[in-house]
């Protein structure tokens, strides 16, 4: 067997292969919206729409690559732990991320992931954009608190036990 025909085998198993695997279902969900978080202002809004809403709401705009396997299985896994970790389309069912861990994932460059950004250079936020988006999270949880894991809201401001 010569290295030509051994090449054009592995290259026809691997293709065999491409075909199959997009036979496996992967779910482009987007459930309805329960509640969603009450924004500060509508620049913070517009930031956590560009920057955090694919993974981290039940508006995720699947792009065309979520049609083809294997990058399907990442987006789609992306977007479950996304939502897991904090929805903003869930507002009245409670978080497990809270303003902390949000703004430690952001201030560490953690979110957006680097893949992400990769196919969405608008989510791409300077220092000063990372600064001020982070400031008017802060505000928003503060005035819109999360849900507890016992079903209150999460208002870290509330003293007067």
């Amino acid at each position: 067997m010569t290295w030509r025909k051994l090449l054009l085998g592995v290259g026809a198993m691997l293709l065999i292969v491409f075909l199959l695997i997009q036979l496996v279902p992967v779910p482009n969900e987007n459930p309805p919206v329960t509640r969603t978080i009450a924004w500060n202002s509508p620049e913070t809004e517009q930031v956590a729409r560009a920057a955090c809403y694919d993974c981290h709401s039940n508006e995720t705009v699947w792009p065309w690559y979520n049609n083809v396997a294997p990058i399907s299985w990442r987006v789609t896994m992306h977007v479950i732990e996304g939502r897991d970790h904090l929805n903003f389309s869930e507002w009245d069912a409670p978080q497990e991320s809270d303003l902390d861990d949000v703004l430690d994932v952001i201030e560490e460059g953690e979110m957006p992931l680097s893949d992400y950004l990769l196919m969405h250079p608008e989510a791409n936020l300077s220092r000063a954009q990372k600064q001020t988006f982070m400031d008017g999270l802060r505000i928003t949880f503060r005035q819109d608190p999360p849900l507890d894991d016992k079903g209150r809201r999460n208002d870290d401001d509330d003293d007067d036990d």
